[in-house]
Order: C-alpha cells, then structure tokens, then sequence
C-alpha cells in the first residue's frame, strides 16, 4: 500500500476541513481545464500515513523492501447514471477480484467521470454512436472498498461531463483517500513500502498529456524520473473493437481520430525513463511486450461495465489484472497475468478458464515473436530469453 504526503499546490478549503475530520490528507492538482504549463504539476503523495495503513510501523521503522508488487486493470465503468447504475447502489461492486487486485500499489483506468450530472453534454440528444458515462461520486468509495490506490483519468470518457465533471471525478477520488494521474502536466507520485514511484497518464485527448506528442511525453516522463524511484505510464491508445487484438508499427485511427502509435510511443517512454506500461482503449486484450527489460501491456481490455455499459461479446468481455513487482531501479521482479471476465451485471470476476490469457498469449507469440513475454498456465510472466 502506498502512504500519502501533502501536495506542494493548495486544496480546497472545504476539502481540507472534511478530510481533516477523517485523518486524512489530499493529494492536490491544478484545475483539470488549465494549460500545461512549462513546469510538471506535481503530486507528491509519500510521506503522510495511508488510510489503510495507520495502525502499521512507520516506514522509518523497517527496512523498505528490495520489491514492491504493482497491479493494473484496464477500463473501468461502473454504471452510468441515472438510470442505469448496478443494484443495491453498488455496494461491493469489486468483491469478484478484490484478491486478485491485492498488491502493494493498486491502479485502475477509470472510464467515467465521478460526478452529478453539470449540464455538459459530449453527445447531442438522441444521438447514435455516441457514448457518455457518470457514476455518482460516492461510487469513488467502491473503487477504495475494492483496494484500488490510484486511478488514471487520461481517456475519451473523461471529459464526458466537461471540465466541471472532471474536476469533480477529482475531487470525489481525494475525498476517498485515492490519487489520480492524467491531467496535462500532471505527475503524481505516491510512497509504495519506501519506494517512489510516479504516475503519468496519457491520451489523445486536450484534458490529458497527449501521447501522438511524444517530444513532449519523453520531458515529461523524464521530469518524473527525476523525482522517483519508479515511474508507470498509464496510457490510453490505439483503434476500438472486437478486431483490434492485434498491435502493428504505425499510427492507429479510430473514428477520424490520430489514437497514437502504440509501439513507437511506449518505446519512446521506456527511453525517457519508464519502467511500466499500462495500456487500455481499444477494449480488448493485447500482446505483453518486453523492452529493455521493461514490461508493456499494450491493453489489458475490459474490466467493469456495470449496467450494461460495455459490451461482452467475444473477445470484447476479457480482461485481466496485471500484477508485477519492480525492485526500485526498475529491474523485474516476477509477474503475472489473471484472467477476468464481466459477468451479467458487467462486475469483474476471475475466469477460471483463464481466455484472457489464451489470448494474451497467442497475440503474443504473433505480434513480438523475439521480444514477447511467455506465460505459463496459470498466467506467470517471464522475459524473452
């Protein structure tokens, strides 16, 4: 589990009082809706007490660990209000993967924003084609009752609900003792059993740090380098569908937009500093790929569409929990893959049938025959030879 330190940028003053109550302190950020600006926007989260980890010794009182153990999901919608929100109000939305998800640092891409509705509207009335998600912000307490610790915002559904719906997706997660990554210039960096590591997301989208501007991604990433032990990417890239399995050089386009090129981008942040790749968009598994000896999971594909709100066909109902652990130079520690599935009411369960990890393997094996990872049976990972 990670500590949290407070942030060098001010918090909200409400916020404060609310959070001082329950013991707490805020991991802060700019407005959602401000410029990047010429410097990184940081989040330092690594000095003050977890929630979760208040009656444990003081990291002082121990030697930090020669390993910390990370795990990640890919998309992540739990409903969408009004009208289409799981039963008894979601409570334990999570309980079907929560000892998969166990690790010391728990991340999730968060697919929707935590928000009452702002009167913003990404799709016009009656529109085909067009997707727009909210959850109302105390579902943040179901992504912290599942152990999630930091969840990403860089994505097409996280400005559904304009800047204002940004900002309280934001906000919502604070008050619940998560941090978040994703905001243009933003870098957030949590405390993981006496290891730092650092957080960026990214998407092709104005809100989040542009991954198709990767000049500006490697500063970035190499500015968080600089204040951490570790860094993890969390990026959401590539062409949308049941089709899209597979990872090929070049830019992906999806719908008339430029969705990066994938394997040029995730190289290119490895080279800046990296020592993660966390993929998810095109809402199916892809291949696991090592790159100077650092993982890249190109997407890691559906994890939760509570309500109906992501498909479950096919290949289109997979996704996983990738778990790694990372010495603090960033050498490999061990790894695996766990299957996941959406059940009828779209909550993640395990899948004992393990055909995420089928096909993880088989687009594996095909797309990066030389550099591809290997997987045994139950899903652990190892490096190419």
């Amino acid at each position: 589990m990670y500590a949290q330190e407070s942030p060098l940028h001010g918090r909200l003053s409400r916020l404060v009082a609310a959070l001082a109550v329950a013991g707490l302190t805020l991991v802060g950020c700019a407005p959602a809706g401000d410029e990047a600006s010429a410097s990184p926007r940081w989040h330092d989260a690594s000095s003050a007490p977890s929630p979760r980890a208040s009656a444990a010794p003081s990291p002082s009182a121990k030697a930090a660990p020669q390993t910390i153990s990370l795990s990640a999901t890919g998309d992540i919608v739990m409903g969408n209000a009004p009208n289409r929100l799981p039963s008894g109000g979601g409570k334990g939305f999570f309980n079907g993967v929560k000892a998969a998800l166990a690790a010391d640092l728990v991340m999730g891409n968060l697919e929707e924003p935590l928000t009452e509705d702002t009167g913003h509207r990404k799709c016009a009335p009656k529109s085909t084609g067009c997707h727009q998600f909210r959850a109302p912000p105390s579902y943040a307490a179901h992504l912290r009752a599942g152990g999630f610790e930091l969840m990403n915002q860089a994505n097409n559904h996280g400005n559904d609900y304009g800047p204002a719906g940004y900002t309280n997706t934001q906000k919502a997660l604070e008050e619940h003792g998560l941090a978040h990554t994703g905001a243009r210039g933003e870098i957030t960096v949590v405390d993981v059993e006496g290891i730092k590591v650092a957080a960026v997301g990214f998407s092709s989208y104005s809100l989040n740090n542009d991954l198709t501007d990767i000049p500006a991604g490697k500063r970035l990433v190499a500015e968080a380098a600089k204040k951490a032990d570790l860094v993890v990417v969390q990026v959401h890239m590539g062409g949308e569908g049941s089709g899209k399995t597979r990872v090929k050089p070049g830019t992906e386009m999806f719908l008339g937009e430029n969705r990066g090129d994938p394997i040029k981008f995730s190289h290119a942040m490895i080279d800046a500093g990296a020592d993660l790749i966390v993929g998810h968009g095109p809402h199916v598994m892809r291949a696991v790929e090592f790159y100077k000896g650092r993982l890249i999971a190109y997407s890691l594909g559906n994890f939760a569409g509570g309500g109906g709100t992501l498909s479950r066909g096919g290949p289109l109902g997979l996704g996983a929990v990738l778990k790694v652990s990372l010495a603090a130079d960033g050498s490999w520690g061990g790894g695996q893959l766990i299957s996941t599935y959406m059940n009828a009411a779209g909550k993640p369960v395990t899948d004992g049938d393990r055909k995420g990890l089928a096909l993880v393997s088989d687009v594996t094996g095909k797309d990066f025959p030389e550099t591809g990872a290997a997987f045994d049976k139950a899903g652990k990972i190892t490096p190419p030879d």
